[in-house]
């Protein structure tokens, strides 16, 4: 056993803690990052978002090649899909980008030990190996818990890791089930939804909610579900799930009120839960709160000096571009004794098709608030590019302060809908009106122009409708 002292311990290296490692090297401290896994990424490279956004897109591609190329004039012979060439793609994917992670450290001499941290005492971490023995033990000026999070279990649901699943087996399934029942309307589960489904599977979608993606602005939401029943997505809202367990070869799951609905696979998706287990917080006197996070100031700063942790084990949204915003913030503010994230422009991306973004306030939670707000609208169908794409569904809205004109919240759901919500974004980081963005000249024609249409039609004078 080894002992080692440095400026600053992570512990975790998904986006959030390798994002964190990496910038306080950066800024001169010396640093140590504790992973249990043997690749670097933690679930969002592993067997979170990239692996599904690469089986999104092959599958999205498989379902154009069979039902939307012909009215571009593009016509093929018998298309198939081939499960286990999507899934080693994928698979190359997650390895090559984990790799890259392992470069960056060794070229910031970031100190990597893989096992799991474990506070011992103040300012000092125990490095534990598969084995439950202690390979190190490491002390730091400064300790980050950046775990991240697990798929939250549902009572009564009994996840085997085969039949009855949660997003990471459904990522690896080797053959389309012939009926697939997600529990839960969310971006998980519409994702792997649309996977799923685009490949051919009969896709049931559970949801406790009275609509799919129920965080999301209620116009954007509405849409989405009938794009997605046009797709054959079949929705259940407002039904409680009683259970889920192996009958046969397949699933039986219970639904209050329902009769039971036999399936052959089930994928749980019902959100994520603070992976905090395990971490020997007690042992600096760090208590959870009631949902089972880690309390923070503003500045990351937990009940115990010198322990600071981000991400998906603190309050906030689940995202990992927060968590490397909140990793990036906080190690500033150690070097420096500055930092800065602004909560309100951190955008939200469902990666279905159409795909659905977000970033700011809701017209529903400006309502509750009494924020006097105006909005803004324009359909991709009016938009020269989107026709040429062959996207026209959806479209964008902003909303901005009744008597101020500031941007307040965005909401696309549309073709490329992820990379156009970077412009509201960062008007918001700039404080920008909707006037701001509207006089904005963009290129034509792009998708683009859509954005600029909403903010013109803030103020009643879009041109193109």
């Amino acid at each position: 056993m080894s002992s080692t002292t440095f400026d600053l311990i992570v512990i975790g290296a998904g986006p959030g803690g390798y994002i964190a490692s990496i910038r306080a090297a950066q800024l001169g401290l010396s640093v140590a990052c504790i992973e249990k896994e043997d690749r670097l990424g933690g679930t969002c490279l592993r067997v979170g978002c990239i692996p599904s956004k690469a089986l999104l897109e092959s599958s999205e591609l498989y379902h154009e090649a069979k039902d939307g190329f012909d009215r571009h004039g593009i016509a093929f012979g018998e298309v198939k899909a081939d499960i286990a060439k999507m899934m080693a793609r994928k698979d190359g994917i997650v390895k090559t980008l984990t790799s890259g992670i392992d470069g960056l450290f060794k070229k910031h001499k970031v100190q990597r030990f893989q096992g799991v941290g474990r506070f011992v005492a103040r300012g000092k971490v125990a490095v534990v190996d598969a084995n439950g023995k202690v390979a190190h033990e490491l002390a730091g000026k400064n300790i980050l818990v950046a775990t991240g999070s697990v798929s939250a279990p549902l009572k009564g649901v009994e996840v085997d890791g085969d039949i009855i699943g949660t997003s990471t087996e459904a990522l690896s399934w080797p053959a389309v089930p012939k009926h697939l029942v997600v529990i839960g309307a969310g971006a998980i589960g519409l994702e792997m939804g649309s996977v799923w489904a685009r490949l051919g599977a009969k896709v049931t979608v559970l949801e406790y909610a009275d609509r799919p993606l129920a965080a999301m602005d209620v116009e954007v939401s509405a849409l989405a579900k009938k794009l997605f029943e046009k797709q054959g997505i079949a929705f259940k809202l407002g039904v409680k799930v009683v259970g889920a367990r192996r009958a046969g070869n397949g699933a039986l799951v219970e639904v209050g009120g329902q009769p039971p609905i036999e399936c052959d696979r089930v994928l749980l998706a019902v959100g994520r839960r603070p992976n905090t287990e395990g971490l020997g917080l007690e042992a600096v006197g760090v208590k959870l709160d009631e949902r089972g996070r880690i309390p923070v100031d503003h500045h990351f700063r937990t009940q115990a000096l010198g322990v600071y942790a981000i991400g998906d084990v603190v309050r906030g949204a689940m995202l990992a571009h927060k968590a490397e915003e909140e990793g990036v913030a906080c190690v500033e503010f150690i070097a420096t004794g500055h930092c800065h994230v602004n909560y309100d422009a951190i955008p939200n991306v469902v990666y279905t098709s159409p795909e659905i973004a977000s970033v700011g306030k809701t017209e529903e939670e400006l309502k509750a608030a009494g924020i006097p707000y105006k909005k803004g609208a324009f359909p991709f169908m009016a938009n020269a590019r989107a026709r040429a794409l062959g996207h026209t569904d959806g479209f964008v809205k902003i909303l901005a302060h009744q008597e101020t004109d500031r941007i307040l919240g965005g909401h696309i759901i549309g073709p490329r809908a992820g990379d156009l919500i970077a412009e509201i974004a960062m008007a918001m980081e700039f404080g920008s009106s909707s006037e701001d963005v509207a006089r904005t000249c963009h290129a034509h024609p792009t998708l683009s122009e859509v954005v600029k249409e909403a903010a013109l039609a803030v103020d009643g004078r879009a041109l193109n409708i």
